[in-house]
């Protein structure tokens, strides 16, 4: 991992951090749509590969583990993870730069470990959210429901979700994702009295 902040007063940022299958996509997604003028996401460099509807360069920059590992090398990551074996997930300096140039706030979407980071790099200049699922079953429900991964991969990402609940109460905010609705009123209010 990366400790490599760029000048931390430049402008802000609000952290979404989950465990997979949480909702802290759509609240995200919502946060995007609902206040665009504000806001830009700042999209993260994985080596996984796409899934169906996945576009390169607006969900994610999709690059293989070489060149991750190279960019790595030539410091060009405020924060990178392998979030799990074989796979990294990281924040490149310049997309954070790109939307603080734009006079906007930057959004992430970004797996615990790696928000708990941004928020130790950008400390009262970042607001960090965990997104929690109701509980763990309703958790495994939703993977399933999204048909995007093996049973395995559910397994995995659940045995992960149990490790990163325990991290929930490092966040500045823990917004329980019960009700959908819900969620974005209150992902709404935080992220308005923060950025006003």
């Amino acid at each position: 991992m990366s400790y490599n902040p760029l000048n931390t007063k430049t402008g802000k940022l609000i952290i979404f951090s989950a465990p997979s299958g949480a909702g802290k996509t759509t609240l995200v997604n919502h946060l995007l749509k609902q206040h665009e003028d504000k806001l830009s996401f700042s999209i993260s460099a994985t080596t996984r590969s796409p899934r169906e509807n996945e576009i390169d360069g607006k969900n994610y920059y999709f690059i293989n583990k070489e060149t991750f590992k190279k960019k790595i090398e030539e410091n060009l990551f405020i924060e990178y993870e392998e979030v799990y074996t074989n796979t990294y997930y990281g924040t490149l300096k310049s997309e954070v730069e790109r939307i603080w140039a734009l006079g906007k706030t930057v959004l992430f979407d970004i797996d615990v470990i790696g928000g708990l980071h941004l928020k130790s790099l950008f400390k009262k200049n970042a607001l960090a959210i965990f997104v929690a699922p109701p509980n763990l079953s309703a958790l495994k429900e939703r993977l399933e429901g999204r048909g995007t991964d093996s049973s395995k991969k559910v397994e995995e990402r659940l045995a992960k979700a149990e490790i990163e609940m325990t991290y929930a109460n490092k966040f500045d905010v823990i917004i329980e994702n019960n009700d959908l609705e819900t969620a974005c009123r209150e992902a709404e209010a935080l992220l308005l009295n923060f950025i006003k």
